[in-house]
């Protein structure tokens, strides 16, 4: 990784001169530069966004939840940090909110929220469909209690967004392994069917693991699979999966499969016709009633994890 470094104290400590500071390196913030000419990743730009700081705010927000591991967070992301400054450069938030010790710890060699603040800050300050995503790949990556998260609503009574925050608690999972599952998951609970768990072992009756199923219902042998990109481009994988779906159909399981081109309404027929099949009833929501689709969520890079 590029390190950033305060340009006026390396030209006071003689490492260069203003001349090759000036032509040689690149300003990513007032003062701070890197020498490295491609973009800089997010973790060196969230160092970058500390020592504009004088080293005296504390990465949160989306920053926060990539140090603490979370995927699908893009490099050009803007920094967030707990520090009192109304006029944040180019990339940088800054938020002048009460945040208390026990509330920070330490990520990417930074001071940083810890996941149940930066989870208390991302479910206040991001619309609902991104936040639930969010929040599930900040639980995949470093699990934190739901229960830390609603102290901290009570510790901050009034705070911006605590209305939003208690909405989208009780939907978060981190058992997505990506955004678009999230918005599987929520489109399959919103449209009135039973909460699916995700992460669903199939299992032989000998005990061996043939799939972790990306979600279903165990008692109705009825899962739900969504296919990325890499069942298109990876033909191993695609081989791979097709022997797999065989034997599952073998053990006895239902597997809906949905690609991204797939309608909301078709895949709630196709999944409710699945568990109808195995003798669930649906008694409690109509197609006239349901609620509608979540809005769907999707960073720009697919594949992308914060480096």
């Amino acid at each position: 990784m590029e390190t950033p470094f305060i340009g006026s104290e390396a030209v006071r400590a003689g490492r260069l001169t203003a001349y090759q500071l000036r032509t040689s390196c690149r300003s990513i913030y007032p003062d701070v530069y890197v020498s490295h000419p491609c973009e800089p990743s997010l973790k060196a730009r969230a160092l970058g966004a500390w020592l504009w700081s004088e080293k005296r705010a504390t990465l949160a927000g989306l920053a926060a939840a990539a140090a603490h591991g979370a995927q699908w967070i893009d490099a050009d992301t803007p920094v967030e940090l707990l520090w009192r400054n109304q006029h944040p450069p180019v990339g940088i938030v800054t938020r002048n909110e009460r945040f208390a010790a026990d509330e920070a710890g330490w990520a990417w060699k930074l001071p940083v929220t810890t996941p149940a603040r930066t989870a208390f800050d991302l479910g206040r300050h991001l619309v609902r469909a991104e936040a639930i995503a969010r929040l599930d790949a900040l639980m995949r990556a470093t699990p934190f209690r739901i229960d830390d998260v609603q102290l901290l609503a009570t510790r901050y009574r009034g705070a911006r967004g605590l209305k939003a925050l208690r909405d989208v608690l009780p939907l978060v999972d981190g058992g997505a392994a990506s955004p678009r599952e999230t918005w599987l998951r929520l489109l399959l609970i919103e449209g009135g069917l039973p909460r699916p768990t995700t992460q669903l072992p199939a299992v032989t009756i000998t005990g061996r693991l043939v799939r972790m199923l990306d979600m279903g219902w165990k008692e109705y042998m009825v899962a739900v699979e969504y296919d990325g990109d890499q069942h298109r481009t990876d033909r191993r994988q695609y081989v791979k999966d097709l022997r797999v779906q065989s034997q599952l159909a073998t053990m006895g399981w239902i597997v809906v499969r949905v690609i991204k081109e797939d309608g909301e309404q078709d895949v709630l027929d196709r999944v409710r016709q699945a568990l109808a099949s195995r003798g669930y009833r649906d008694t409690q929501t109509s197609a006239m009633t349901r609620r509608a689709a979540p809005q769907t969520f999707m960073p720009r890079e697919v594949s992308a994890g914060a480096q």
